[in-house]
């Protein structure tokens, strides 16, 4: 089986995993987290062939740079960024095939804040409490939960079956390790 990881070379202010969150739990005290702005979310898992729920990640501002170990579709959606593979401009919001060992640059952003990179199979990182999503205020408070952000070097992740691939319910995903804060 391929290598399906993504080697993180840079990340933005702030790149968290992202899904969509941890609803009606706020009455046990805990908060939904997930992603921000939620249809760019669903649109770029949409594009990608994973279902809406799959991990993305969510980056602050753009500025995201990473080599594929395998090949994968992506999407980037929400904020508009530049989108860059090996040196060529791609298409924003729309499902782009990279090929195996690319270098892939998002820019910063030029319009919006946030931006959602999707990936064929989605982020892989442990649930916690039924999401991966990153919950920063107890990441703030060191309540006990990893930091979820991409720091340059390998960062598992991606991928399953990818655009117009069969998924099953649980299909397979990419892990984004989180290591030490930048």
């Amino acid at each position: 089986m391929a290598d399906r990881a993504l080697e993180v070379r840079d990340a933005g202010p702030q790149v968290t995993v992202q899904d969509l969150g941890r609803p009606g739990q706020a009455h046990l005290g805990v908060p939904r987290s997930g992603a921000l702005d939620g249809p760019a979310h669903r649109l770029a898992n949409r594009l990608v062939g994973n279902e809406e729920s799959a991990a993305t990640l969510e980056c602050l501002g753009g500025q995201l740079s990473f080599r594929t170990r395998s090949a994968v579709t992506i999407a980037v959606t929400g904020a508009r960024v530049p989108v860059v593979v090996d040196g060529r401009g791609r298409d924003w919001a729309n499902a782009v095939t990279v090929p195996a060992g690319s270098l892939v640059e998002l820019g910063a952003a030029t319009q919006g804040l946030r931006a959602y990179l999707a990936v064929s199979g989605g982020i892989e990182v442990e649930p916690v409490l039924g999401s991966r999503s990153t919950d920063l205020l107890r990441a703030r408070t060191g309540a006990g939960r990893r930091r979820r952000r991409p720091p340059a070097g390998v960062a598992r992740a991606v991928t399953g079956p990818g655009r117009g691939g069969t998924h099953p319910k649980t299909f397979p995903r990419a892990a984004a390790a989180a290591g030490s804060p930048r």
